[in-house]
């Protein structure tokens, strides 16, 4: 994928561009998510998947961050989404999903996956509903973050 700009910004695919101790901060520190994840473990869950990240016009700083998990062939989970507070409010976020989907459906991939606890209709206007048979769907959830993620106290 080439790199594109729009208002002031450029986002990017380019993993060596990836601000890590930038994307930990706000993964570790700011999301509800991955609240307490390790340094280590964010890169290694960066180099493990694709990374598009958007900075501003001039490259200086990066604003938004998120990676798809995927084979390459035929699956896609979409995660880590995050945009820098002083960025929110600009579309950064739509940008990056619209563009992963894009990205990989151009690749071939055909099934897309997300989750979120509380941006569905922020999801809903890239073209994602809610989970068709999830009952289908089983899993371990061993995450230290699993109640906040789920919305529990």
């Amino acid at each position: 994928m080439e790199d594109l700009e729009r208002n002031g910004y450029v986002l990017t695919a380019d993993p060596k561009r990836v601000d890590f101790s930038k994307v930990h901060g706000w993964l570790a520190e700011e999301s509800y998510w991955a609240a307490g994840r390790s340094y280590d473990l964010v890169a290694r869950s960066i180099d493990g998947s694709l990374p598009y990240s958007v900075f501003t016009a001039d490259g200086s700083e990066q604003v938004a961050f998120a990676r798809a998990v995927t084979d390459g062939a035929t699956f896609a989970w979409i995660c880590d989404v995050f945009v820098d507070q002083d960025h929110r409010g600009r579309g950064l976020g739509r940008w990056v999903v619209d563009t992963i989907v894009a990205d990989l459906s151009d690749r071939g991939i055909l099934r897309f996956l997300l989750a979120t606890r509380d941006a569905h209709e922020v999801y809903r206007r890239s073209g994602f509903e809610n989970l068709a048979g999830a009952h289908r769907f089983m899993e371990i959830d061993r995450r230290p973050t699993r109640n906040a993620i789920l919305g529990k106290p």
